[in-house]
């Protein structure tokens, strides 16, 4: 009894209600049992007053195949039950003191070339005010040659940075500013400074739990918690063998505490990733409509807080985007339709931020929500050129996108926008623009319409119609229409528009047939 109760007090995971774990224990509600969950698309479908008619058709058309398919889709008590369940231990929504530290890498392959020490510090220390209730009580760089080490820093500078730590009136975490630790290197720290030891990894996934508001963000942040919760596992597992206990069976179920763990984390990963493939068949037919109108996506990415969601409110006119002036303040991909000036309708996509040194399991997470960058017709890469940062978040942003095996026809054709231009002295060569004073939109949105008539293949065409006949009114609805010259004398007039090679297949078929009835 005493080790279930050590157990129970170390081990999140283990349901305190199981008198039978191998047999009884249940990770999950069983309710809707055999039926895997899913995640209603979080499709902000946010219109300007410009916004064409099937576009709000289409909208209305998804919630009914929502509704259709409500009986196979997680409840959100659910949702919310298997995400508050098993939080990382140590994160919770609990006040933090926080003292960073960062290892300055002199030389090897983890040696950061674009950024400096100081840089890398300044951001941990953002990362960290980000959080409600958490601050920086103290900071240190030191320098180490051996980072792939289990203590990181060779043996003075260890003792040093142990004896400040320890030093540090009120400590109550410490943040190592690497991607991840290693669960020996974690139960190595923790020990020895007797606080609970994050890295960047647990730090922004504990800001997405902060920021999470959809079932789909919840899901996906549950699913990149699994490798943090098994390192956690490995760890309290050890102190259990410690005092004996780790290695026994359960109940007479032939499966030992850790195998037990271990078969419950899988299930709820079974569980989740079954949600999330749901959910990325929905996408893959929300771009099916999307497509079948015709209207052209662009995905606006950048680096966390670069202005992405305030540049999207200022090409779209969208009130109902809210833009925050914080880390990943946007964890869901919204669709926002917006006018070019040439009058055609496109779907600006706000896609959520990257950050440097994250490792790909956080970002395999979040595919299903990436995978919409894959399908854009164009992508627009927003930087804040006032950042200190700014080649490096660059390099970063491009380096996950090549991760994410990006057709090289998006990637060619991408726009590269300059914002936050009005906090600089000097303007780059490129896109320049302010979001927040609507400077340079002009520029950006004719650079658009010239990507998106080349990637979509659309044709300039001039149509002679006649007026007696729908030709007119059919153009209107299936094309963009840019200019009517009317010949009141004839009944007839040129109409300029923009169409692509598949409308104007049909408008040939349609009124060629006509012409002949007559």
């Amino acid at each position: 009894m005493k080790t279930l109760r050590f157990v129970h007090s170390r081990l999140p995971l283990f349901p305190r209600s199981c008198q039978r774990p191998a047999v009884a224990c249940r990770l999950l509600p069983t309710s809707h049992r055999g039926q895997p969950p899913v995640l209603q698309s979080n499709r902000s479908l946010a219109l300007s007053a410009s916004s064409l008619k099937n576009w709000k058709d289409l909208g209305s058309s998804s919630h009914t195949e929502e509704e259709e398919e409500d009986g196979d889709l997680l409840e959100e008590t659910e949702v919310e039950e298997l995400f508050q369940q098993h939080v990382p231990a140590g994160i919770g929504q609990g006040q933090h003191r926080v003292f960073i530290v960062h290892p300055d890498v002199k030389w090897g392959s983890r040696k950061q070339y674009l950024t400096t020490a100081e840089l890398m510090m300044a951001e941990a220390e953002g990362l960290v005010n980000t959080l409600d209730n958490w601050t920086v009580v103290d900071k240190i760089i030191l320098s180490t040659k051996t980072p792939e080490k289990k203590k990181i820093f060779g043996k003075g500078n260890f003792q040093l940075l142990t004896g400040k730590i320890r030093g540090t009136p009120g400590v109550t975490a410490v943040f190592v500013n690497v991607d991840r630790l290693s669960s020996v290197s974690e139960r190595e720290f923790e020990e020895t400074w007797g606080v609970k030891v994050f890295d960047r990894y647990s730090v922004v996934l504990h800001i997405f739990r902060c920021n999470a508001r959809t079932k789909e963000a919840k899901l996906q942040i549950s699913l990149a918690e699994i490798p943090l919760l098994r390192s956690r596992l490995k760890n309290d597992m050890a102190d259990l063998d410690q005092q004996g206990g780790g290695a026994r069976y359960i109940g007479g179920s032939g499966e030992t505490l850790y195998e037990v763990q271990q078969r419950l984390l899988k299930e709820r990963e079974t569980r989740i990733r079954s949600a999330l493939e749901k959910l990325r068949r929905k996408r893959h037919l929300l771009r099916s409509q999307r497509k079948h109108r015709e209207f052209p996506t662009v995905s606006v990415l950048g680096y966390t807080n670069c202005g992405k969601t305030t540049l999207i409110k200022a090409l779209t006119g969208d009130s109902g985007l809210q833009p925050r002036n914080q880390l990943f303040a946007t964890l869901d991909v919204t669709v926002h339709a917006g006018q070019l000036p040439s009058h055609m309708t496109v779907l600006y996509v706000d896609t959520i931020g990257f950050l440097s040194q994250l490792p790909h399991q956080l970002i395999d997470s979040f595919s299903a929500t990436l995978e919409d960058i894959i399908h854009s017709d164009l992508l627009v890469h927003v930087r804040d050129v006032s950042h200190p940062e700014t080649v490096n978040q660059k390099a970063n942003v491009l380096n996950v996108l090549r991760n994410l095996q990006i057709p090289h026809r998006l990637l060619d054709s991408m726009i590269e926008v300059h914002n936050k231009i009005d906090l600089l002295g000097r303007e780059p060569c490129a896109v320049l623009i302010s979001a927040l004073q609507q400077r340079g939109l002009d520029e950006l949105k004719r650079a658009v319409e010239q990507e998106v008539v080349k990637s979509t293949g659309k044709q300039i065409l001039d149509l002679r119609v006649n007026l007696s006949s729908p030709q007119l009114s059919w153009l209107y609805k299936e094309a963009t229409v840019q200019d009517v010259q009317v010949n009141a004398e004839e009944g007839s007039a040129v109409v300029k528009v923009i169409i692509s090679a598949a409308a104007h297949g049909r408008y040939k078929k349609l009124f060629e047939k006509l012409r002949t009835m007559k």
